[in-house]
């Protein structure tokens, strides 16, 4: 076999809630066994049921600040008094391991990937097919209270602002149909010659085997 190896890949999604996010991320996760979740830091308390390691790494404030202050935090940032940041040792091994990690993140945060490791970064955007559909989807999910879901609604004109910066943006009028969108991205820029390792070492040995004769 060709001594040829593919450096792995970061893949955002980002979206207002609501728009099909969650879904697509965890149809993504189920059915593909290259790509694996990012597990975030954060110094909020563990809630029921939640497993540390798995849902988040549950560490203190000065363990948090220290890790800021040694760049060992692709991103970060506070939420409601509690901090999260993504690690960069873990994210940096799989690459290298040829993993592909998916990341649930907001533009902010897809910026301050980008920044970080942009050669490594594909960041996608999903869209609702419209403001009524969007309401309807988070009415529908039954786990928001009309508080909420007004908030989330404010919420999204902002976010969507900022869906030109994105490498591809998706129109989620199909689940099934956003997900394969999702899935040829992601197929596309594996293959992409920059992610290639020994590609160029592979061609010029055939190279010069076939002027060889």
């Amino acid at each position: 076999m060709p001594d040829v190896n593919r450096r792995g890949l970061m893949l955002v999604l980002s979206s207002p809630s609501g728009a099909g996010k969650t879904t697509i991320s965890r149809r993504l996760l189920k059915n593909d066994d290259n790509l694996d979740m990012s597990v975030s830091v954060t110094t909020r308390p563990m809630r029921p049921g939640e497993i540390d390691g798995r849902d988040y790494h549950f560490i203190d404030q000065a363990r948090f600040d220290a890790m800021v202050a040694a760049s060992a935090l692709l991103e970060h940032a506070t939420v409601f008094g509690n901090s999260y940041g993504t690690p960069r040792g873990p994210v940096e091994d799989a690459l290298s391991a040829s993993h592909d990690i998916l990341f649930d993140v907001d533009w902010q945060g897809a910026q301050q990937l980008r920044a970080a490791m942009d050669r490594d970064l594909v960041s996608v955007f999903i869209l609702p097919t419209s403001a009524e559909e969007l309401h309807s989807r988070l009415v529908n999910r039954a786990s928001d209270s009309e508080e909420v879901v007004r908030h989330r609604m404010a919420k999204a004109s902002g976010e969507m602002e900022h869906w030109d910066a994105y490498d591809y943006v998706l129109i989620n009028q199909d689940i099934d149909a956003s997900v394969a969108g999702v899935r040829s991205i992601l197929h596309g820029e594996r293959l992409r010659r920059e992610r290639q390792v020994g590609m160029a070492s592979f061609v010029n040995t055939i190279r010069r085997e076939l002027d060889e004769g």
